[in-house]
């Protein structure tokens, strides 16, 4: 087994639903505001680190390397190299692989990584014929040419933009909306509405308990905006979000068939996560505490129509490289990018038929304790920054193990494009 990598420290935004408008903080002000309160904190200096790496989904086009842009702005210096990384969904998760690679590889031995996104910022978009009506405006020469080109204009062309999310959010491969993806899902394994919406009820109950418990103080970082308004907490989470009252909701997705809904789904959300990973040399030299280590990780790839079983398919070869059992995991954080994809997950694990055929395993995986999933709740209520998820599982997981005593934790989450992420990690620095 490789050498582990050290988590010495995280930090997370609050995160923050998007509302029908820009958001009040761009993508570099959240990564800013998380990642100066986590190193200031440190016993090391911002310039001390050896590289900074963003996961970032929708970056502005004004910080396309936004990671570049996060770090010169928290004070790393000139000389501190920062990048920024992109897989969809698990950007964040992304982050920290390279940061581990580059520590295992001894080109570094601190690294700031974490993700973000702004998604309430997300363009919108001209279409491509009024782009076309643009470039023929500009470049008529005479007062003639550019009347009668403007003459050409098509208003319904100029009054319907295009929401840049919702093309982000569509696989060009399969012509999907995510959710239509998880539409998919539900199908395959007959998961129902009702199961659906009680599984989101929950989701919003675990966070509403664990808000109550205090239990996210140690990892959010409050947030002040440009007028000095104050964010100290996840402000997507509902006290009204029961089975009963999620089932008033209509399908978003498959509005004739469906079942997904906007209740049971991810909300589209701003919020940026930061982690300190460090090798066994810098948390010796800087005589650094350590939450955790970062085992192993694995990545996988499925039929982009049924992306939302990426975590099976990334975390069930991880447990068998390391001879463990879906019981032998103390904590597990699935990101719940709807609950359909989540409940599909586990009776995927379940299912003899689905380990043969798509694992190659003779039989089911097992069932997973839910008990030990989501103890806090998940995205359906938490909200889901697609470059910031990754690593906020990641983050939250080894609190978990911390506050609950256990040892060890998988972290997975569900990829765009037909992919998963999985990370396996445990408590404390070990022997």
């Amino acid at each position: 087994m490789a050498e582990p990598v050290y988590v010495v420290d995280g930090a997370r935004t609050p995160f923050l639903k998007a509302r029908n408008r820009p958001g009040p903080l761009s993508a570099s002000d959240l990564a800013l505001q998380a990642g100066r309160a986590l190193l200031l904190r440190q016993p090391f200096a911002p310039t001390e680190l050896d590289e900074v790496i963003l996961g970032c989904a929708s970056p502005s086009p004004d910080e396309v390397n936004i990671g570049r842009v996060a770090a010169l702005r928290m004070g790393c210096g000139k000389k501190v190299p920062g990048w920024t990384v992109m897989r969809n969904c698990a950007s964040g998760m992304q982050a920290l692989d390279s940061a581990i690679a580059n520590i295992r590889g001894a080109r570094s031995q601190l690294v700031l990584a974490g993700g973000v996104d702004a998604l309430s910022r997300a363009p919108i978009l001209y279409s491509e014929k009024m782009v076309l009506w643009f470039a023929s405006l500009s470049s008529a020469k005479s007062a003639g040419a550019k009347a009668a080109a403007f003459l050409k204009l098509n208003p319904a062309a100029a009054l319907s933009p295009i929401i840049g999310i919702m093309k982000g959010l569509t696989d060009p491969m399969v012509g999907l909306l995510m959710g239509q993806t998880a539409e998919n899902v539900a199908y395959r394994f007959g998961i129902t509405r009702r199961e659906m919406d009680e599984y989101a009820a929950r989701s919003h109950q675990r966070v509403l308990a664990a808000q109550k418990e205090g239990r996210f103080a140690g990892e959010i970082t409050s947030l002040f905006d440009s007028e000095g308004k104050l964010y100290e907490s996840d402000d997507g989470v509902r006290e009204d979000s029961t089975p009963e009252n999620l089932a008033k909701l209509k399908p978003f997705f498959d509005r004739k068939y469906g079942n997904v809904t906007a209740g049971n789904s991810s909300q589209v959300t701003d919020g940026a996560a930061w982690l300190v990973l460090a090798s066994a040399a810098a948390v010796d030299k800087y005589r650094l505490p350590v939450l955790g280590r970062i085992l192993d990780s694995e990545w996988a790839g499925l039929d982009p129509a049924q992306m939302g079983l990426g975590p099976v398919h990334a975390a069930t070869p991880l447990l068998r490289r390391h001879d463990l059992a879906l019981e032998d995991i103390d904590a597990w954080e699935i990101n719940e990018a709807f609950a359909a994809q989540v409940l599909g997950c586990l009776r995927a694990w379940a299912d003899d038929e689905y380990c043969r055929t798509e694992l190659g395993l003779e039989r089911a995986l097992g069932k997973l304790d839910e008990m030990k999933l989501n103890v806090d709740g998940g995205a359906i209520a938490l909200g889901h920054p697609v470059g910031a998820s990754g690593a906020r599982i990641v983050l939250h997981l080894l609190n978990v193990l911390k506050r609950s005593g256990g040892k060890r934790g998988v972290a997975a989450i569900c990829i765009g494009g037909g992919l998963g992420g999985a990370m396996l990690v445990a408590a404390g620095r070990g022997q």
